[in-house]
């Protein structure tokens, strides 16, 4: 009998983290959601079945006990997904020091503290993938974009480092570029007839975290780009 596998997805709530708790509890899945407040996640729990946890991605305390509960209710998590960031954004005359800290301790600190409480269980076990959610700031830095843009540069550096220091240990890290907007976090990209193809697809991103799961370890891919058919290169 095969052994049910068991994500996580961190940084949760609207839009691509409801598109990948859904596709994966659709996948028989045991599906666990952290994020800091967990009473946004009530309805998708609901739907899901998924088990809510409340943590603070960029304290280390909070990250190691999110990762001996997931173990403890399910075992070590097959794949473990990082959604969040610090979405601060300022002119870079007006960037404050504060805002700017906290902003990289969502984005880049906290995806290395969840990355690494992932490698840990999985190097101990022998496999599974961590997928980090990038942006257009991972690879292109935009006007007022400074703080975001530092964050999402530092958390793909990371990616890029750990996919080539664990690849070999059977552990799949990859790194998501997602280059423009996804539709679920903007109303006027619904439309009457759907889904505005205009913007990105939030279950259509989500097969791709899933394809990339499950890619055979002989080509396996360290980094995607997804953007609609209309976004500029």
């Amino acid at each position: 009998m095969s052994r049910t596998e068991t994500a996580l997805i961190v940084g949760a709530g609207a839009g691509l983290s409801a598109s990948l708790a859904r596709l994966f509890a659709s996948e028989g899945m045991q599906v666990a959601l952290a994020a800091r407040d967990t009473g946004k996640l009530t309805d998708l729990v609901d739907e899901t079945g998924a088990l809510p946890l409340k943590c603070d991605a960029s304290r280390a305390d909070d990250v190691k006990a999110l990762f001996d509960r997931v173990k403890g209710s399910f075992g070590a998590p097959d794949v473990v997904v990082y959604n969040a960031s610090g979405r601060y954004r300022a002119a870079v005359e007006d960037i404050e020091a504060d805002k700017l800290e906290e902003a990289l301790k969502i984005t880049a600190l906290g995806g290395f503290l969840v990355a690494q409480a992932a490698a840990i269980q999985m190097l101990a076990r022998g496999s599974g993938s961590i997928l980090v959610t990038g942006a257009t700031a991972s690879v292109k830095g935009l006007p007022g974009s400074t703080p975001f843009a530092m964050g999402k540069f530092a958390l793909r550096g990371m990616a890029q480092s750990m996919a080539r220091e664990l690849a070999p240990k059977n552990i799949h890290v990859a790194h998501f570029v997602i280059d423009g907007g996804i539709a679920s976090s903007r109303p006027a990209a619904v439309t009457d007839g759907g889904k505005d193809d205009r913007w990105l697809d939030p279950d259509a991103i989500a097969k791709e975290y899933l394809h990339i799961h499950r890619q055979n370890r002989s080509a396996w891919t360290w980094e995607v780009e997804l953007r609609p058919w209309v976004e500029k290169f």
